[in-house]
């Protein structure tokens, strides 16, 4: 089931403390609202609209940098004026379902995006649910106990919620504008929808008070393994007048010969961190007899595997690739081969390294019938 997600980052979201609205905040290196983007496009998002304040359109487009199926569009003043405005934005999408995420909840996985669309088999819409654990009290404005309700049959409903995307959009058309809901679920349910449960999750907690940031703070950082992968490639040259090496095309009076554009540092760097989150190697995600990937830009095999290591809740720490030939001269152009695979990777420059070495005119790399490249990656999961 193909599916586009709204993320709604509309608020000030200024009760969970400080001066800078909750979705911009930093957790454990990552905006708050950058967690919930990066985890739905490794899901399979199609499409993402972030709505954000009008007057933060700046700061959400620089957060959402080097995610070309995001698009940012002005919220409202409500929630269900935001969510309208990422449903109008996504009027001319073709998709089964639309996910609504709230920025605030930033621990989204495959896990929860896959069973969400699972159950819109038989409903149109779902949505993840604790049941209520606690005994319930009604009190009065003076804070006085005037009622003990039972908990039978509660659920704490969260985000994202799930819906079939045409049945969605009239609903939302037909809610009364003199009315707000208190979630998507409930616009559906009033225009006829049925809404299943699925398994809802703790860390699907929302941040809205200081100790919520506290305890995400806590939970980003506990309980995570450092992994390091390791990769190499090798590739003959052959009748050509350029190599792409590291992204980025040099002039040269060969070429690399290989199924795709053979980019022997960025494979070996694929592989890399494939390695690291124990996902094989690139030829088990792109192989090499596919007709499908012929002349195919290595970018795409990049991407893949960062997107592997977002979609197990992780993030790539620090690359390091090393080029081994006599010729062509790397030095001049490693500024660009760093700066580029920082974009693919969306990392800072710093944590992105190119090297180059030669064999001493011993070998083939030293013969120059090929050249070669080793890279290392450490990335970080959940334990």
């Amino acid at each position: 089931m193909t599916f586009a997600a709204v993320v709604v980052a509309g608020g000030a979201g200024l009760r969970v403390g400080g001066v800078t609205p909750k979705q911009w905040r930093m957790l454990a290196g990552r905006p708050l609202v950058r967690w919930s983007l990066e985890a739905l496009l490794a899901a399979g998002a199609e499409e993402i609209v972030l709505a954000a304040p009008a007057a933060a359109l700046e700061t959400a487009q620089s957060i959402c940098a080097g995610l070309a199926q995001v698009r940012v569009v002005p919220g409202g003043k409500e929630r269900i004026d935001s969510v309208r405005a990422g449903l109008e934005a996504l009027a001319g999408s073709a998709v089964d379902a639309v996910l609504v995420q709230d920025a605030a909840r930033p621990f989204v996985s495959r896990r929860d995006v896959e069973a969400l669309l699972a159950a819109l088999g038989s409903a149109e819409g779902a949505l993840p649910a604790l049941p209520v654990s606690d005994t319930l009290k009604r009190a009065d404005a003076a804070g006085l106990v005037i009622d003990t309700p039972s908990r039978e049959g509660v659920w704490r409903a969260q985000t994202p919620q799930a819906f079939r995307w045409p049945f969605l959009r009239d609903a939302y058309a037909a809610w009364p504008s003199s009315e707000t809901p208190t979630d998507d679920a409930q616009v559906v349910e009033r225009f006829g929808g049925r809404i299943v449960l699925t398994p809802g999750d703790p860390m699907l907690m929302k941040a809205t008070y200081p100790e919520d940031f506290d305890m995400m703070e806590r939970l980003a950082g506990a309980a995570r393994l450092v992994r390091t992968g390791q990769g190499f490639d090798a590739h003959r040259f052959g009748p050509g007048e350029s190599v792409w090496l590291c992204g980025v095309e040099i002039p040269h009076d060969q070429t690399l010969i290989g199924h795709s554009d053979a980019d022997a540092g960025l494979h070996a760097l694929t592989d890399a961190i494939l390695g690291a989150i124990g996902e094989g190697d690139i030829g088990d995600h792109f192989p090499p007899t596919d007709p499908k990937w012929r002349g195919a830009s290595s970018d795409l095999f990049l991407d893949h595997a960062a997107s592997l290591v977002a979609s197990k809740g992780g993030r790539i720490i620090n690359v390091d690739v090393t080029l081994i030939c006599e010729r062509p001269k790397i030095k001049p152009h490693r500024a660009a081969m760093r700066e580029r695979v920082a974009a693919i990777l969306n990392l800072p420059l710093d944590r992105v390294s190119v090297k180059a070495t030669t064999t001493e005119a011993m070998g083939f790399t030293g013969r120059q019938e090929g050249l070669a490249a080793q890279a290392i990656a450490t990335v970080e999961t959940p334990a």
